[in-house]
C-alpha cells in the first residue's frame, strides 16, 4: 500500500475542497445559521443538497458513466469522504440508503429496466429510500426473517414486519427481503424487493429513541401487492442481493475523519477545562485516555485505507469492511465514554438547558453512540464474519 496520492489525486482532492468552500450553504458552521428543524424539513434540506451535489458531479462518484456516475476511483470516494467530513459538510445520512446502498445495488444485481427507473432519481434526491432488512427477532439474525412474499402471477403480496427502519415515515422506496418459499429456511427462499411506500396496506409506526428523536420506525405490511417487476435478481434467491447489499454497507467510507475530529474536540474540551479549573495541566489518567484515543484514530483511518487498497485490486466490497465498522463503532463509544466521565454531570445536559456544554453536544453523542454497535450488523455479526472470513475460523 503506498500513501502518498498521485498528482491526480492531489488535484482531486484540491478539486473537492474548493467545490465546498464555494457551494456550503451561506452562514454554514456558524451560530448565526438555522439549520432546518423536524424530520420533513430535514429531508427536504438533504433532498435539495444532494440535487446541488449531482449537478456539481459528485453524486455516485464510483458508479459507472453510463448508470449517472464518475467512473471515480474508491481512493477518490475515500478522499471526497474525507474533505466532507472535514468541512462538516451537511449529512446525507436520510439520502445515504439510496445512493449508498439501493443504487450499487441496482447497478450490479438489477434489470436494465430497474436501472432506467430508479438510479436518475437516486442521485438527484428526489426519491429518498428505506431498508426493510431487520425485524422483531430477525435483526443480527437477518435470514432468520419471517415477513411473507406469496407469489401470484405477476406480483408478490407481502404480509409482515419490520422495524428499526431509519427515515421510513419520509421514504418514497424501501429495499425489502422478504420470505417467497414458504417451506424453506435460513438462506434459502428469500427475495429481495423494490417496494413503493405509498402502496396501500403499508402502516409506520415511529419509535422514538432516547436522544429524543424519532428517526427509526416499525413498519407492517398488510397483503402489499408488489410488482414481479420490482424482484432485484431472481425469486427465491435473493440472498445474494442482500451480501452485496451488505458489503456497500460496510465499503470505502471516511467515518475515521468524523472520529478524528470528534476526538480533537474532546482534546479541546478537556485543556480549556483544565485552563478554568487554574490547573498547569490535565491528570494523568485524561491524558492517557485521550492519547489512546489519537492513537485508536489514527489506526483507524490506515485500516480504512487498506479497505480501500483491497477495493481497488478487486473491484469488489469484501469482509474487510467489518473490521472497520467495528473498529469505528467501538471507538466511537469509547470517546463518548470518556467525555462523559470528564464532564461529570454536565455531560448529561440537555441543549436547551442553560448550564449545558457546548449546546448539549456531548450529552446527544454519549446517547446516539449506543447505537453505533448494533446498526450496520451489530459487533457480534461483525466478529463472527472476520473470524470466518478473514481469519478462516470455523463456525
Amino acid at each position: 500500500m503506498d500513501l502518498r496520492l498521485t498528482p491526480d489525486e492531489e488535484h482531486f482532492r484540491r478539486e473537492v475542497r474548493t467545490w465546498l468552500e464555494s457551494n456550503l450553504p451561506t452562514g454554514w458552521g456558524t451560530p448565526a445559521y438555522q439549520a432546518p428543524e423536524g424530520a420533513a424539513a430535514v429531508v427536504d434540506f438533504a433532498r435539495g443538497w444532494q440535487q446541488k451535489l449531482h449537478e456539481g458531479g459528485w453524486a455516485g462518484l464510483t458508479w459507472p458513466r453510463e448508470c449517472g456516475g464518475r467512473d471515480a476511483s474508491y481512493v477518490e470516494q475515500l478522499l471526497f469522504g474525507e474533505e466532507y467530513a472535514r468541512a462538516q459538510a451537511p449529512d446525507l445520512m436520510t439520502i445515504s440508503v439510496g445512493t449508498g446502498l439501493v443504487g450499487p445495488t441496482i447497478i450490479a444485481k438489477g434489470t436494465a429496466a430497474q436501472r432506467e427507473r430508479f438510479l436518475e432519481n437516486i442521485l438527484t434526491g428526489k426519491e429518498v429510500w428505506c431498508q426493510g432488512f431487520s425485524e422483531p427477532g430477525a435483526g443480527s439474525d437477518l435470514a432468520s426473517l419471517r415477513t411473507r412474499g406469496e407469489v401470484k402471477g405477476e406480483s408478490i403480496i407481502v404480509s409482515g414486519q419490520k422495524t428499526w427502519t431509519s427515515f421510513a415515515m419520509l421514504s418514497d422506496w424501501c429495499i425489502l427481503v422478504v420470505r417467497t418459499d414458504p417451506d424453506s429456511e435460513r438462506h434459502g427462499g428469500l427475495s429481495f424487493l423494490l417496494v413503493d411506500m405509498k402502496s396501500p396496506g403499508i402502516t409506520i409506526r415511529p419509535l422514538k429513541e432516547m436522544t429524543g428523536h424519532a428517526w427509526f420506525n416499525e413498519v407492517f405490511f398488510d397483503h402489499v401487492v408488489v410488482p414481479k417487476e420490482n424482484v432485484v435478481g431472481e425469486i427465491h434467491h435473493g440472498w445474494d442481493v442482500v451480501i452485496a447489499t451488505l458489503m456497500h454497507e460496510r465499503s470505502a467510507t471516511a467515518g475515521h475523519v468524523r472520529l478524528q475530529i470528534e476526538q480533537e474536540r474532546l482534546a479541546a474540551l478537556a485543556r480549556r477545562d483544565a485552563s478554568a479549573d487554574g490547573k498547569k495541566r490535565l491528570d494523568p489518567l485524561t491524558r492517557q485516555q485521550l492519547a489512546q484515543h489519537a492513537i485508536d484514530c489514527t489506526i483507524l483511518r490506515y485500516t480504512a485505507y487498506r479497505n480501500v487498497t483491497k477495493l481497488q485490486r478487486d473491484g469488489v466490497p469484501g469482509p474487510e469492511g467489518s473490521t472497520v465498522k467495528l473498529f469505528a463503532s467501538e471507538l466511537e463509544q469509547r470517546i463518548q465514554q470518556s467525555a462523559s466521565e470528564l464532564l461529570g454531570p454536565r455531560g448529561l445536559l440537555v441543549a436547551d438547558d442553560p448550564r449545558t456544554v457546548e449546546h448539549g453536544h456531548w450529552n446527544y453523542e454519549l446517547l446516539w453512540s449506543r447505537a453505533a454497535t448494533i446498526y450496520a450488523g451489530t459487533s457480534e455479526i461483525q466478529r463472527n464474519i472476520i473470524a470466518q472470513r478473514v481469519l478462516g475460523l470455523p463456525r
